[in-house]
């Protein structure tokens, strides 16, 4: 392979004309050029520059790999350019997966943060649930992602695997009863969900970790719940509370659209609880972009769970 460095000793031996010329431009003896060049030579196995009593002359291949020289040292000098920018942040590109409800409350400050400090790099945000975010991850698609855990609930159980990643827990988000105004238990200050064995249920996210977690608490209460109705989206599983239709268990990070006709309140016993955190792959390149977001993510979590209400000021 051709060392970089010696053809912009060739290079510079075609510009200036002699070899004690180059020798003077780039702070070379004249015996290392020669050197130089007689290495680089052996490389190409083919001359280069013929020696002469009258000073040095091109060859045919000399002037080719001339010509290459510079279309090479030109794409190295952007490519170290493009990299300084990149480490500084003055350009790159940075993908972000996160479930629905932290896509609503705290990634939104946190891509505004970002943006504000870094505003050369490029934001994208996909949202889903987190074993697919997780598959993102490990494909490529993504360079981190928000996602959670339930502590008493197998990942395998929901179809996603942290295999290859790395979770830095960041927020516990425990669930609160979500209840119609009018119904019996929406006095109490805390609710106690042995009680709610005859209720109708909503159940959030049948399919993922939420609805999971609705299910293994009734069990653990002593109870099969009875589901009247299935939705992945808060909002309608809040309006259904609302009508009278039926009961819920909601995450708090879900009540940052809270109605003002559904009432929220604390279970009697441990609750439910989704650790939140952020995924990365557990080997390989972590881009000077991520590393940022991950401290701005920090500084928003710390915000938002200052500005959390307590459990017995909703609803």
């Amino acid at each position: 392979m051709l060392d970089v460095k010696r053809m912009k000793v060739l290079r510079e031996v075609a510009a200036r004309g002699s070899f004690s010329a180059a020798a003077d431009a780039l702070s070379y003896t004249q015996s290392a050029v020669s050197q130089q060049i007689s290495a680089l030579e052996r490389e190409a196995g083919t001359l280069l520059v013929e020696r002469g009593a009258r000073g040095i002359r091109m060859t045919e291949a000399g002037h080719a790999l001339v010509c290459h020289a510079d279309a090479i040292l030109a794409r190295l000098a952007d490519a170290e350019a493009e990299l300084g920018a990149l480490a500084g942040l003055d350009a790159g590109r940075l993908r972000l997966g996160g479930f629905a409800t932290a896509a609503a409350s705290i990634l939104p400050p946190a891509l505004a943060t970002f943006k504000r400090r870094y505003p050369n790099v490029s934001l994208s945000l996909t949202e889903g649930e987190p074993e697919d975010l997780l598959d993102g991850l490990r494909t490529g698609e993504l360079d981190l992602c928000l996602v959670f855990q339930y502590q008493n609930v197998p990942a395998c159980t929901y179809g996603a695997t942290f295999d290859g990643t790395v979770f830095e827990p960041m927020l516990d988000d425990p669930f609160r009863v979500a209840l119609p105004p009018d119904h019996p238990l929406a006095r109490r200050a805390r609710v106690p969900l042995s009680a709610m064995n005859d209720e109708r249920w909503i159940q959030a996210n049948p399919n993922g970790l939420c609805g999971t977690a609705l299910i293994s608490a009734c069990h653990e209460a002593g109870f099969e719940p009875q589901i009247v109705f299935e939705s992945d989206d808060y909002g309608i599983v809040q309006g259904l509370i609302a009508a009278g239709i039926g009961v819920s268990l909601i995450p708090e990070l879900a009540l940052v659209n809270a109605r003002d006709d559904v009432v929220f309140r604390p279970l009697s016993t441990p609750p439910p609880v989704r650790r939140i955190g952020v995924a990365t792959l557990a080997e390989g390149y972590r881009s000077p972009g991520a590393e940022k977001m991950i401290g701005i993510l920090r500084e928003t979590v710390k915000d938002h769970v200052a500005a959390r209400p307590p459990l017995r000021a909703v609803g």
